[in-house]
């Protein structure tokens, strides 16, 4: 048995497999953002297909600012709890263990049903159009700055959030602080030109996400694994580099660990990007040599890579995106030798949805 498919123990936690997929927006929530039958039947599907983990798309985590998207799921309510009680229970029942990823949109904002005014580190728009995948708004909206209040909501929010998704029979919590939205957008020059001690210094640029971090580990308890995804740059600036480079981001990854985080998920476009201003390291190769901290990696991986990149990152699970997409059963056809089909954008469009890829399935005979 290859040393992808073998049992890893991660955290407090017992995978079959090293295989995770990937969280990716789906936008196919009912419009109070409860997750329905569509959605448990999509992660079940994975499940099935043999993934170890499952970690649902970016979820939002008050009802303020924090959806970024129309028919994008919450887990701030009674229904939202219920609605992913189902969606949990049967992806264990199919084997696997699920993570929710907690997410405020910040400034990078298309639809939200509690307000029409986007919330930012500052008042700066993200670069590039909005995705066309998931809603029609032709241009960002410049967010407002958020205050001590705002800033207070956020924590309170994803802490919430947090218990919620503990109630909810979720196996750990990833906190999203990559792609553009919210703590990204802190940590990142462009977006945080702050003067206050939420802004400047790269110190100072994290505290927010590590003010997040210490209030989920506080919400679920010590024993609760808890992770946040990382990246430097964002859905619309894919080249965007920490000006401190590689010793900045160790910094930042040390700061969250001493929060509490248990690991780190790296995604920059592909795992072996060199994305630092300076140097030959990759966001995965930085996060690997920290202490104390776990390790899931994410781009770019595929059938052809897979073994080299776990035998690179020793005990590291491996997040599996576009191919999941194509191959719901991916880790299944590994084990069985099976062909790996490549992703169809067509399954995707005009929008992102899991109904608009059931269709495209269907088409295709599948």
């Amino acid at each position: 048995m290859s040393d992808t498919m073998q049992s890893v123990n991660f955290r407090s936690i017992q995978f079959p497999n090293r295989f995770a997929l990937a969280p990716m927006t789906r936008t196919s929530a009912e419009a109070n953002g409860t997750p329905n039958v569509l959605m448990a039947e999509h992660y079940e599907r994975y499940a099935q297909g043999g993934f170890g983990l499952i970690i649902t798309e970016g979820t939002y985590t008050d009802d303020k600012a924090s959806q970024g998207y129309a028919n994008q799921p919450g887990i701030i309510s009674d229904n939202h709890i219920e609605g992913w009680k189902s969606v949990v229970d049967r992806v264990h029942a199919a084997g696997s263990k699920i993570f929710v990823q907690l997410m405020h949109a910040g400034a990078q904002f298309q639809a939200n049903r509690y307000t029409d005014q986007p919330l930012g580190a500052s008042a700066i728009a993200p670069k590039g159009t909005p995705l066309g995948l998931y809603g029609d708004q032709q241009k960002w909206r410049t967010p407002s700055i958020m205050n001590e209040h705002d800033i207070k909501v956020v924590i309170g929010g994803f802490a919430r959030s947090a218990a919620n998704a503990k109630a909810a029979g979720f196996d750990g919590i990833e906190i999203h602080g990559a792609n553009g939205y919210l703590l990204n957008q802190f940590l990142s020059t462009h977006f945080n030109q702050r003067d206050d001690h939420y802004g400047g210094s790269l110190e100072n640029r994290v505290r927010l996400t590590v003010e997040v971090v210490r209030a989920v580990r506080s919400a679920v308890g010590d024993n609760y694994p808890v992770g946040i995804r990382l990246s430097q740059g964002t859905v619309t600036d894919p080249d965007y580099q920490l000006p401190e480079g590689a010793k900045g981001f160790r910094q930042i990854v040390e700061a969250l660990r001493d929060a509490g985080a248990d690991f780190v998920h790296t995604t920059d476009g592909d795992v072996h990007r060199q994305n630092f201003v300076s140097g030959d390291e990759s966001l995965a190769s930085v996060a690997a040599d920290v202490e104390g901290i776990d390790l899931m990696v994410n781009g770019g991986i595929e059938e052809t890579n897979h073994q080299n990149i776990a035998s690179q990152f020793p005990g590291a699970l491996l997040a599996v995106g576009k191919k999941a997409l194509a191959n719901p059963d991916f880790v299944q056809r590994l084990k069985d030798g099976k062909e790996i089909a490549e992703l169809d954008f067509q399954m995707l469009l005009p929008k992102a949805t899991i109904t608009n890829e059931l269709a495209w399935r269907q088409q295709q005979g599948d």
